[in-house]
């Protein structure tokens, strides 16, 4: 299933990028744009992908948002901000390593979707925000080469789609001997130097 690779390549590098943050980190300013939260911080934004990571599993068993209820509300991160949420990417990581039905209709708060269509969407989400996130924060990183070729098969054909959607902002130029991630992130609208 190509859609549970990507996932598990965009997974794979917002934790990556995750496990760099500082602790003295977390308290910084994050981007309005990235939460719902007024004046979002880095420890925000990590709460709201632990939340993410912890409704996956219940998400691809097929349960609702009213089936689970508040189960994952609340402080997920505790003392221990990055371990709590390396352990919960675990949990979720084995879920979608296991024997998946990709054509399994699990239910979104934003609609029905095939499971692996919504592993897609999950992947898209991710991918991105570790770019973001590590540039945030001073990193010299690049998305993995085989998540970018992903990206550009299944993700980019749609991008216009998405875009209506207000997934994706407006496209961005960049240079024109740019290589392919670079590209994919300015037709995404995340490029900057």
């Amino acid at each position: 299933m190509k859609q549970r690779e990507m996932f598990l390549q965009a997974d794979a590098a917002l934790r990556s990028v995750i496990d760099q943050i500082t602790p003295e980190q977390l308290d910084q300013r994050a981007p309005a744009e990235w939460s719902q939260k007024a004046n979002p911080t880095l420890r925000d934004i990590l709460a709201d992908h632990a939340e993410d990571e912890a409704w996956l599993p219940a998400v691809l068993a097929g349960r609702t948002i009213d089936e689970v209820g508040d189960a994952y509300k609340g402080d997920l991160l505790g003392e221990d901000p990055i371990g709590n949420y390396d352990r919960i990417n675990e949990a979720t990581t084995k879920v979608v390593t296991g024997d998946l039905d990709p054509n399994k209709v699990v239910h979104l708060s934003y609609g029905d979707y095939s499971l692996g269509e919504a592993l897609q969407h999950t992947a898209l989400y991710r991918a991105f925000q570790a770019w973001s996130i590590a540039h945030h924060i001073g990193l010299d990183y690049s998305l993995p080469d085989e998540l970018v070729e992903n990206l550009w098969e299944q993700i980019a054909p749609d991008i216009e789609m998405w875009r209506g959607f207000g997934v994706f902002p407006p496209e961005v130029p960049v240079p024109a001997d740019a290589n392919r991630e670079v590209q994919l992130l300015g037709k995404a609208g995340y490029w900057r130097e």
